[in-house]
């Protein structure tokens, strides 16, 4: 059942990242987070009503409540560096970086969690960032307008950055909300989390100003923001009960399989080209994850 789970989750993974592109276009990425997250806590406190687990929020003890919010919070940087990276680079390049955070996850979870590391956990996760790491590449094209290629380097730099440290970021999520989430509803937990996220989001956004600006935002940004958001609320239910049921080495691989079929979506509705790296990363993901089903 977790693993059926997980794979759900990685389906609505997928399309988060493909929605939220199309919808981020001209929108600040902080504001585009914050509006996202509001439909993410709606959803998350429904299941709560729909399972009739309102009551239990109030029994979560204080540790959990503890490494919840810790989990929300690093979820909100991850977001942040996320979002942004998306915006001023390619989905097929960010989200593979991003989902790098599988393999910290694993070595976390080793570490802390004292989960067995089993050879076909291991293997998985060695073929996962052996597939990560050819699908980062190296752009090969020149640009013959010096200044032209200055700003692309600039920009490949800045969102490489920004994706490597939301990886960070979502690995600590994993291993926090994976401790918060024991003896917890996993739907309770999810809004939980949503709620310190959506109060960082806002925070954020009302501390810079850009709150202004939702005036401005058009009627299809709001519809991709509002989908995305609905997708991302779909993939934490999935993911986090997925998570109450499983081990973490084995549900978080699974869960970032939804790299591959990002990228797969990316070709099709983007128009981004696939490359050689991408194409042979997707695959050797595509068996990384493999192994870690069986």
């Amino acid at each position: 059942m977790s693993i059926i789970l997980a794979l759900l989750a990685a389906l609505f993974a997928s399309f988060t990242a493909i929605l939220a592109k199309i919808g981020i276009e001209d929108v600040d990425s902080n504001l585009a987070t914050a509006v996202r997250t509001v439909v993410v806590v709606i959803m998350a406190f429904l299941m709560v009503v729909i399972t009739g687990q309102t009551v239990s929020i109030m029994k979560v003890s204080m540790n959990s409540y503890i490494f919840l919010i810790l989990s929300g919070l690093t979820t909100g940087f991850s977001w942040i560096c996320f979002f942004k990276a998306i915006q001023i680079g390619d989905v097929s390049k960010v989200v593979p970086i991003d989902k790098a955070s599988v393999v910290l996850t694993i070595i976390l979870s080793f570490i802390i969690l004292k989960e067995p590391a089993t050879a076909l956990v291991v293997s998985g996760g060695i073929v996962i960032s052996i597939g990560t790491f050819v699908l980062i590449g190296k752009d090969k094209k020149k640009d013959k307008n010096k200044e032209d290629t200055k700003k692309k380097v600039f920009n490949t730099k800045s969102y490489i950055f920004l994706a490597v440290l939301s990886a960070v970021f979502a690995a600590l999520t994993n291993i926090l909300a994976k401790i918060g989430i024991e003896d917890v509803d996993s739907n309770v937990a999810t809004f939980i989390r949503t709620v310190v996220i959506i109060l960082f989001a806002w925070g954020i956004v009302f501390f810079q100003g850009t709150f202004k600006e939702l005036k401005t935002i058009s009627k299809k940004s709001y519809l991709f923001l509002i989908l995305s958001g609905a997708a991302t609320g779909l993939s934490w239910l999935c993911y986090f009960g997925a998570l109450a049921l499983g081990k973490v080495s084995v549900v978080n691989p699974i869960d970032k399989f939804s790299v591959v079929l990002t990228m797969i979506l990316s070709f099709i509705i983007l128009k981004e080209k696939p490359t050689k790296n991408t194409i042979a990363g997707a695959i050797l993901i595509t068996i990384g994850t493999g192994l870690l089903v069986i």
